[in-house]
């Protein structure tokens, strides 16, 4: 998983960048866009939901990743809890919560067969091959992509890594 971070584009077209992102073998895109308006963010969610062939889902805001048509959305500490959210979002409709490092482990051992478990965080090529060891399905990443020069080349770099 790929996450936007407007800082991080540093003036790149978002979907252009998810495309090549996505080229490179992500095979998630998170939306955050921690400042911007709600209808800034839908658009984006939208076009990217459009433009993919991967699932787009939204970060804190499960309202906008209904209107957009997104696979799911990603839950903050400071949003509603995930049983509370779950019996109003449509079957398959994906909800990710953060625990840090701490919890990663336990939850991946303990989670239901089928379900995927990701790694958040601080997560590089370096040290995603240990979350993988953990029982991680997969990475979710900001800076190791769109801090890097080439999104496809750092990408590919991260698949490569948990292999």
């Amino acid at each position: 998983m790929v996450i936007t971070d407007a800082g991080l584009l540093k003036g790149r077209d978002p979907v252009e960048a998810c495309r090549r992102a996505a080229a490179g073998g992500a095979s998630m895109i998170q939306v955050r866009l921690k400042d911007a308006p709600p209808g800034e963010i839908v658009a984006l969610a939208r076009a990217l939901v459009g433009a993919l062939g991967v699932p787009v889902i939204v970060n804190d805001r499960v309202d906008i990743a209904l209107a957009a048509g997104a696979a799911g959305a990603h839950l903050g500490q400071e949003d509603p809890p995930l049983d509370r959210l779950r019996p109003h979002v449509p079957p398959g409709f994906l909800l990710g919560v953060p625990l840090g490092a701490d919890g990663f482990g336990r939850l991946a051992q303990l989670a239901p067969a089928g379900t995927p478990v990701i790694g958040i965080g601080g997560v590089t090529a370096a040290n995603a091959p240990a979350l993988v060891r953990a029982g991680a399905a997969g990475v979710a990443v900001i800076g190791a992509v769109w801090g890097a020069r080439d999104p496809a080349a750092a990408t590919r770099e991260l698949r490569a890594a948990i292999a």
